[in-house]
C-alpha cells in the first residue's frame, strides 16, 4: 500500500481476525491495524495524516522515504572485486551493486515495488 510517499506492508491475525499493518520506508514507526480492507486502508491514511500532524505540531521534519542513497562499509578486498567487475561490465559502480541487489531480491522472492 502506499500514501504519500509512504509504503506500508499488511499482514492478517488470523487469532485476532483482524490486518495490521506497518510503514516501512522510513525509521520511524507507524502502525494501523483494521478489520476490513476499506477499514484498513482508511486506518493507513489516517496513521501517515497523524504522523505527519504530529511531526508539524512538535516543528519537526517528518521522517521522508528512502532517498535512494546507501552507504556501506565493506572490506577492501571485496570492494576492489566489485570495482573490477562493474568495470569489466562497462557500468559504474553503483549501477552495478543496484543491478546485483534488484535481481537478488527479485531471486529470494522479496516483494519489489
Amino acid at each position: 500500500m502506499k500514501y504519500k510517499g509512504y509504503e506500508a506492508i499488511v499482514e492478517f491475525d488470523e487469532k485476532a481476525d483482524i490486518f495490521h499493518g506497518e510503514v516501512i520506508n522510513i525509521r520511524d514507526v507507524i502502525t494501523f491495524q483494521g478489520s476490513s480492507v476499506e477499514e484498513l486502508k482508511q486506518a493507513f491514511h489516517d496513521s501517515v495524516d497523524d504522523y505527519l500532524e504530529f511531526c508539524k505540531e512538535r516543528g519537526e521534519e517528518p521522517e521522508q522515504p528512502f532517498s535512494g542513497k546507501l552507504m556501506v562499509r565493506i572490506n577492501p578486498q571485496l570492494h576492489q572485486r566489485i570495482a573490477n567487475r562493474a568495470k569489466q561490465e562497462g557500468k559504474s559502480l553503483n549501477s552495478w551493486i543496484e543491478k546485483c541487489l534488484s535481481e537478488y531480491t527479485s531471486k529470494s522472492g522479496y516483494i519489489q515495488s
